[in-house]
């Protein structure tokens, strides 16, 4: 089901700005029920800017009115946002993920000699004097530079390595080996499974904030300490 470009900042308006139940909100934008009361109730990791779906087309005043008339209404959304269309330029790589990119980049300089600066740098993407100085073991933190597959830290697809490996063989007239369909069902599995467990150490991790939030109430739990000393001293 299609959902608003920004769902939490929308959620976040909507809770503001309406009075939809946060079942109607959640559905609309694709969110949980707590998520959307967390929301509501500002103990979210951070505090949202609203995003006013009105502006972007995606909503209506007649459905919003629609929808505080009936509990039971679901909203529908009057236009999908626009697709990012990938251009030309270095690949873009998320905040978390950018500390990885030498370990891959030293993975397929080991792994994959027949890559060229220009093909890394387009699969991780990063410069060729990066890729440069990882080669030279001339990088700053070379000390800490592990060796980790690409694929498994999340920095490029399967299918954009093999594609890669592949022309870069051809072009040096490398032929390549027959591989065991096993191996790559294993690969696969693995990557998965890896997978599977970050998201749930992330998961883990957003249920124990929130438990810790509910436990002491908006504010830092050491703002609590002054008090009760004061308190004390009465």
């Amino acid at each position: 089901m299609a959902q608003p470009l920004m769902p939490h900042a929308t959620a976040s308006w909507l809770v503001e700005t309406t009075a939809l139940t946060f079942q109607q909100i959640a559905e609309f934008c694709g969110l949980h029920i707590l998520e959307v009361q967390a929301i509501a109730d500002d103990t979210a990791a951070t505090k949202l800017t609203g995003r006013d779906p009105l502006r972007s087309g995606e909503l209506t005043q007649e459905e919003i009115d629609r929808g505080q008339a009936d509990p039971n209404y679901r909203l529908k959304l009057q236009r999908e946002p626009d697709k990012a269309v990938r251009t030309k330029g270095p690949r873009y790589t998320p905040v978390s993920k950018r500390q990885d990119k030498p370990d891959g980049v030293a993975w397929l300089i080991r792994n994959h000699p027949e890559l060229s600066d220009g093909a890394i740098g387009k699969l991780i993407g990063t410069t060729r004097s990066t890729i440069q100085a990882i080669r030279e073991r001339s990088h700053w933190n070379i000390a800490n530079i592990q060796p980790k597959d690409p694929v498994t830290l999340g920095l490029t697809s399967q299918r954009e390595l093999d594609a890669a490996v592949a022309k870069a063989a051809k072009q040096a007239g490398i032929e390549a080996a027959p591989q065991d369909p096993r191996i790559q069902q294993d690969r696969e599995a693995l990557i998965e499974e890896l997978r599977a467990e970050r998201e749930a150490a992330h998961r883990v991790a957003e249920v124990a904030l929130t438990a810790e939030q509910q436990l002491w109430g908006v504010g830092d739990p050491a703002d609590a300490a002054p008090a009760n000393e004061d308190s004390a001293e009465r």
